[in-house]
């Protein structure tokens, strides 16, 4: 069976959007007459196609641009959901069945049926979420593959689902953290351009009527005001210009990769990218490795969760070295980019045959680091807004005042 959208009017003359699994686009077309439902258009939710064995075609490329988004909420949600059931005995295709209907998205809807219509035609569930890599990246579908090759899908599904909510739960506290200090930041930026570009050019006019010698405070604050007059929208757009330029010459690889490697140097936003990075590293590596995928593939997987190139690159070359019979640790050692705790635990991990649990508790280790580094810079930034707000429109008032102080003067 496959899935069908249709479009129809009910009783009343209202169009109906829904989803429908039959085997042909008349048994919809007659599902719906049955509910008392007028069909207007009935079309296949996804056009299926033999599952590609390697390469990139034209279809796959397509695939990879335009296939439907999932959040990562919503995800987190699928994979819990899929766990429960199929923990509780249920097939997979009737777990897919059962998340369709859960959901109250058509979106999410669609993809589960699709991906419910590829099973029932024997496609395995890993292969079949392929279907979507926008929804389902590479490292969901290798755990699933490594759970079904296990025989321990539901097992491997629940470490997802608990990987993927500890990841939207990060997300959530670092978006919260910076609702704050953004707020600051706007604010700053709107009131000083509104004292710029409304309220210092009336008073100038009245310090010109006066014809007195003018600080040089306040002359300065009157060029600022009229750069922002005469060439606001000049300089907004000449700014908007250099982010773009700037993003596009960080896709060059050489200069993202130079980039990211200096990042590491710096003293404070080194260490939190390090952090991070080495904490969304051994996370992903330990639930990969634990739900079976081999050490190889698990860490080209592992590398490519990680943002900074630099560190993705002593990844990738660490995986070669352990592909020709390296430890992990003493590939790891050997790019000088990994901290020496780190290197001591998963050699200790190694030696023990422990090396999942001593990943988890790196990993565990090296975000608590981050976040508390985060915390504390970002408990910092709102009292440096604050400062830097007052800062600036006390100059602005004493540009202002200053003058009416020396024509008081003047005048006694």
């Amino acid at each position: 069976m496959a899935a069908y959208k249709y479009l129809a009017l009910n009783a009343s003359g209202r169009e109906e959007k829904g989803i429908l699994e039959a085997d042909s686009v008349r048994q919809v077309r007659q599902l719906l007459r049955d509910k008392g439902l007028t069909p207007l258009d009935v079309d296949l939710t996804r056009q299926k196609e033999a599952k590609p064995s390697g390469g990139l075609s034209p279809n796959r490329l397509l695939k990879e641009l335009f296939s439907p988004r999932m959040s990562v909420g919503d995800r987190a949600l699928v994979t819990r959901q899929l766990a429960t059931l199929i923990s509780a005995g249920l097939p997979v295709a009737e777990a897919l069945l059962a998340v369709s209907r859960q959901s109250d998205k058509p979106a999410i809807q669609s993809m589960m049926l699709t991906i419910r219509a590829s099973v029932m035609e024997g496609y395995s569930l890993a292969e079949s979420f392929a279907d979507f890599p926008r929804a389902f990246p590479q490292l969901h579908r290798a755990t699933v593959a490594a759970g079904e090759s296990s025989g321990h899908l539901a097992l491997v599904l629940a470490r997802l689902a608990d990987f993927t909510e500890a990841q939207q739960a990060a997300s959530a506290r670092m978006a919260q953290a910076l609702v704050y200090p953004i707020i600051l930041l706007a604010l700053t930026a709107l009131i000083l351009a509104g004292l710029l570009g409304y309220v210092v050019p009336d008073l100038v006019e009245v310090f010109a009527d006066a014809g007195q010698e003018l600080p040089w405070l306040t002359k300065a604050i009157i060029v600022m005001s009229d750069l922002v007059v005469d060439y606001g929208i000049v300089t907004l757009l000449a700014l908007l210009a250099l982010i773009f330029l700037c993003r596009r010459a960080l896709q060059l690889p050489q200069v993202r990769l130079a980039l990211d490697r200096q990042l590491l140097s710096w003293p404070v936003f080194g260490k939190l990218a390090r952090g991070t990075g080495m904490a969304q590293f051994a996370s992903t590596l330990s639930m990969l490795s634990a739900s079976g995928v081999p050490l190889v593939d698990a860490l080209k997987i592992a590398g490519r969760v990680l943002s900074n190139t630099w560190l993705q690159k002593q990844v990738l070359e660490a995986t070669h070295k352990v592909s020709e019979g390296s430890s992990l640790a003493s590939a790891l050692e050997r790019s000088d980019s990994f901290p020496p705790m780190m290197l001591h635990l998963i050699a200790s991990g190694e030696a023990s045959g422990a090396l999942d649990d001593m990943l988890a508790r790196l990993a565990k280790h090296q975000q608590n680091e981050a976040e508390v580094l985060m915390g504390v810079l970002l408990s910092l930034f709102g009292p440096l807004m604050l400062i830097l707000m007052g800062g600036a429109v006390f100059t602005i008032v004493m540009a202002i005042l200053l003058p009416i102080i020396n024509l008081n003067q003047l005048v006694l």
